[in-house]
C-alpha cells in the first residue's frame, strides 16, 4: 500500500531584535529553510499561511506580545483601481518591462544603492554591498524573477536606463513581490504604486488570483500605503480576510497575543511530499 508522507522541515525562532516598523518594539521570527527538490511546493504551502520568502529562508512574526505584522494580498479579479490609481498608470504609460531570471547587475544595485541612500539610509539593508546584493537577487530555491521596469533616454543618455526592478516569486495562486525598489528622482512617477498596478496585471495576464505584497503593519506609517489597494485581504487569526476598515486593527501589545511557538508550529499545514511504501 501506499501513503504520502508530509514534508517536516524543521522551524526555528531567531533572537529578539528591534522591530524595524513599530518603534519601541522587539521582533522574533519563526523561520524554516528552503531547500531540496521541494522547496517550490513548501513555498507555495507557507506563503498561503502568512509566511515570506528571503533567499533560501520562509518566516513569519513571531513576537512574544505582538501581533501587528498582517500578511497581505490583494485579489486580482475583484481589484479596482481608483482615480489616484488610474492617473499614476497614465503617467508611467512609456514605461518598458522586462522580466528575466534572477541575476543581479551592476545597474541594478547602482539604482538600489540610490534607493537607500534616499529613501532607507537607517535602514538594516543600508550597508548591503554588492555580493550581498547579488545574493538577495540570486539565492532563490523556488521560481522567481527580476521584472525590470525601463524609461526613455534623456538627451545625454544612450539606451533606456532602469527606472524600477521587482525580484517576484510565482506561487501556484499568485505572485509574491519580494522587494522592489525604484529610482528616487522619479517620485512623481509614484513608482511604488506603479510596480504593484503591473504586477496585478502580471497576475490577470497568467490567470494567477492573487498579488502577494507582504506585511501590512497598523500603525506602521511606511506600511500604510498596502491599505489603499482596492480587493485586500489579510491573513489574520489563521485565515484569509477582507481588511475592512484599516483603522479598526489594532497594534496594540498583549503578552497574550502570540500562541506559544510550538503550538504555532502545530498548527502549520504542511504540502505532501513523496510517496512512501508500507
Amino acid at each position: 500500500m501506499r501513503h504520502t508522507l508530509p514534508l517536516a522541515p524543521q522551524f526555528y525562532v531567531t533572537a529578539p531584535q528591534p522591530c524595524p516598523y513599530l518603534d519601541g518594539r522587539m521582533e522574533r521570527k519563526l523561520f524554516t529553510a528552503l531547500q531540496g527538490e521541494y522547496a517550490q511546493k513548501l513555498n507555495d504551502t507557507l506563503s498561503k499561511q502568512g509566511f515570506r520568502r528571503s533567499q533560501n529562508v520562509l518566516y513569519r512574526p513571531s513576537c512574544a506580545e505582538c501581533s501587528a505584522c498582517l500578511s497581505a494580498r490583494i485579489r486580482v479579479d475583484d481589484f479596482k483601481p481608483n482615480r489616484t490609481q488610474r492617473r499614476v498608470m497614465a503617467r508611467a504609460a512609456d514605461l518598458r518591462r522586462s522580466a528575466t531570471s534572477p541575476w543581479a547587475t551592476e545597474d541594478q544595485y547602482a539604482l538600489f544603492r540610490r534607493y537607500l541612500d534616499t529613501r532607507h539610509a537607517d535602514g538594516g539593508m543600508a550597508d548591503m554591498d554588492i555580493f550581498e546584493f547579488a545574493a538577495m537577487i540570486e539565492e532563490t530555491p523556488v521560481k522567481s524573477r527580476v521584472v525590470e521596469y525601463s524609461r526613455p533616454p534623456k538627451a545625454d543618455e544612450r539606451g533606456r536606463p532602469l527606472a524600477a526592478v521587482c525580484l517576484t516569486d510565482v506561487f501556484d495562486d499568485g505572485v509574491s513581490m519580494v522587494y522592489s525598489f525604484y529610482d528616487p528622482d522619479l517620485a512623481h512617477l509614484s513608482l511604488g504604486t506603479y510596480v504593484i498596478l503591473d504586477h496585478i496585471a502580471i497576475a490577470r495576464e497568467a490567470g494567477l488570483p492573487f498579488v502577494y505584497l507582504g506585511y501590512w503593519v497598523p500603525g506602521s506609517r511606511k506600511m500604510g500605503y498596502k491599505s489603499v489597494f482596492d480587493a485586500l485581504e489579510i491573513f489574520k487569526a489563521g485565515e484569509w480576510q477582507p481588511i475592512g476598515d484599516p483603522n479598526g486593527h489594532s497594534a496594540a501589545l498583549h503578552p497574550l497575543s502570540m500562541d506559544p511557538i510550538a503550538e504555532q508550529v502545530a498548527r502549520i499545514s504542511l504540502p505532501e511530499a513523496r510517496p512512501a511504501r508500507e
